[in-house]
């Protein structure tokens, strides 16, 4: 079974990449199965994933693999925590979802423009800033993203959850598009 877990965090870390949702070494993606998680180890860039690639931890945190996990374990740990229905997570740094977070700190919520994006995510919250890696980032994201399945991270990127990992997935590029659409129609608007 673990081989098939890390096969499906190659395909879709590279797939990431292919899509330009994450760029060298950021961003990452985990799988939960019971109290393992599996995770895109520390120094490893997406595109040119392996499945020696991916990290194994409890859910304390503690490593189990020969490879240390991402520095933002702590993150996908304490969403995992706060939503027990979550089984795979995505952490990318796309650049229109990026922006808007930045830009929407304040405001506290990206727009929904889509249909799809209305069904898929219902809302998208923007966690405040709080530096990469550390258990504070870990514990606003989570408290954001205990109502939603997506958030945006300010100055930092975005998390979703699913499922599934295929669910997580398509719910980030979800967010880019809404981001993307976001930022396109604020920019014509203010033209006129």
């Amino acid at each position: 079974m673990s081989r098939v877990i890390k096969a499906q965090l190659v395909r879709y870390s590279r797939l990431a990449h292919e899509r330009g949702l994450t760029a060298a070494f950021g961003g990452n993606l985990s799988i939960r199965q019971g109290n393992l998680v599996f995770i895109k180890a520390t120094g490893a860039v997406m595109d040119d994933m392996r499945a020696e690639q991916v990290a194994v931890i409890d859910m304390s945190g503690r490593q189990l693999s020969g490879v240390r996990p991402s520095s933002e374990y702590r993150l996908h740990l304490a969403v995992y925590r706060k939503r027990p229905d979550v089984r795979s997570i995505a952490h990318l740094h796309p650049p229109y979802a990026t922006i808007a977070a930045t830009l929407l700190e304040k405001a506290g919520e990206l727009p929904i423009i889509t249909p799809e994006a209305e069904i898929y995510l219902g809302r998208i919250p923007v966690a405040p800033f709080r530096p990469a890696g550390t258990e504070e980032l870990a514990r606003v994201v989570a408290e954001v993203i205990a109502g939603s399945d997506a958030a945006l991270m300010a100055k930092h990127g975005i998390v979703t959850a699913g499922r599934s990992l295929r669910e997580a997935f398509y719910k980030a590029e979800l967010v880019e598009e809404s981001a993307k659409l976001w930022y396109l129609s604020r920019k014509g608007s203010s033209g006129k």
